[in-house]
């Protein structure tokens, strides 16, 4: 019963802490825009918090790797990233505001790598594979209720109202946070090889390079893609509006396939490759749909494809990441997977400029580009590291 009770506080946690993390995007979006009506200051305090947040990923998670009690630091780390967001709000100066959102940004992935990170100390007697399915369904429920939140809340109360809830959901979380169980101890090594360890499981084992490597190609194109959607929605259905609802529905669905998976994940790395592979196959259909009932379908399928694909990730995570390591690699993964999606949302805008289809077109391309480098990296030559779970 008390493993249940942590893993159910682990979750709710999660799920408070990543939805308030999806909610400030849009909401510092807002809030640049009110401040001085331009569209540029919103996106740079988001850029600013999401390249941050690709450089902070290893030493958060080495210093995770480090402590004894690694659920207070990340509780600590949460409401230190809470008080950045109040810090950007409470700032006149928009110069100065997206400094301290870069700042803030360096500890962004306590919300994501860094708490799952600590999922193997709450399991109880759950699968690690049925946990890693609904800690990849906290992510999806989280995209699912924050953008929405946000526009909600902007529209009622203003973007300031909306930056205010998303600093109340990430500090929300602390508790949860806090109550994590302790870690085993690790013997103690200076930070410089603490994070050269790190780095060096990420790239010697066979199975976590090729999972990271697959999974960041597969987000360049799903950046083209959540930019497309609302273009698509514009151009072939007459509202932009519908783009959004194409987004919930890819959401919903990813939420669903993990739901119904979670009861007997398949294969991880197989999974990996396969969705990848629905990935490319759902914006081709969308890139070809003018109809609404298309254009669903390609939706559906790429939830379908993008839920299952994250706890694939997650699971060959656990597997093959050393316990002393554990932290970085997924901090580390997570920093990579956001610099990819950054990326095609940044090259989003000049090939939509040619045409919604020519996007589409390029995110099934990186599709087809990640399932290449998933082969590529299979059959190397090279022999791959063994994890602790196989080694033993």
């Amino acid at each position: 019963m008390r493993s249940r009770y942590r893993l159910a506080v682990y979750l709710t946690g999660a799920t408070v802490a990543r939805t308030g993390d999806e909610l400030s995007g849009p909401a510092l979006l807002l809030l640049g825009i009110s401040v001085d009506g331009s569209a540029a200051t919103g996106s740079a305090l988001l850029a600013g918090l999401t390249i941050a947040a690709a450089a902070g990923g290893p030493l958060l998670g080495a210093l995770l790797d480090r402590s004894a009690r690694p659920g207070r630091l990340l509780a600590w780390a949460l409401l230190a990233y809470a008080g950045g967001l109040g810090a950007v709000l409470a700032l006149v100066e928009v110069p100065a505001a997206i400094a301290v959102a870069v700042a803030a940004g360096l500890l962004n992935p306590a919300l994501a790598g860094g708490w799952t990170a600590q999922l193997p100390h709450v399991l109880g007697g759950t699968p690690l594979a049925k946990a890693s399915a609904l800690d990849a369904m906290t992510f999806t429920a989280a995209s699912l209720a924050g953008p929405g939140l946000a526009g909600l809340v902007a529209a009622y109360a203003g973007a300031p109202a909306a930056v205010a809830v998303a600093i109340t959901l990430v500090a929300a979380a602390f508790p949860a946070a806090w109550s994590l169980p302790a870690a085993e101890a690790k013997p103690a090594r200076p930070i410089r090889r603490q994070l050269a360890a790190g780095f060096a499981v990420l790239f010697r084992n066979r199975a976590l390079l090729r999972a990271t490597a697959t999974s960041t190609v597969s987000f360049v194109g799903i950046g083209i893609a959540v930019v497309c959607y609302p273009l698509l929605g514009a151009q072939r259905l007459g509202n932009p509006g519908f783009g959004a609802l194409l987004l919930t529905v890819l959401a919903a669905a990813s939420l669903v396939a993990n739901a119904v998976l979670a009861r007997r994940p398949p294969p991880p790395d197989r999974t990996v490759l396969v969705t990848t592979g629905l990935l490319g196959a759902s914006f081709l259909l969308a890139a070809a749909g003018h109809d609404m009932v298309t254009l669903l379908a390609a939706a559906v399928l790429a939830g379908f494809a993008e839920g299952p694909q994250l706890s694939a990730l997650f699971a060959i995570r656990h597997r093959e990441a050393p316990p002393e390591v554990r932290a970085q690699v997924f901090t580390t993964a997570a920093s990579v997977k956001i610099t990819g999606l950054a990326t095609g949302a940044a090259a989003a805008g000049p090939l939509s400029t040619l045409s919604v289809t020519a996007g589409l077109g390029a995110a099934a391309g990186f599709q087809l580009l990640a399932a290449a480098t998933y082969v590529v990296l299979r059959t190397s030559g090279r022999t791959r590291t063994p994890s602790p779970a196989r080694a033993a």
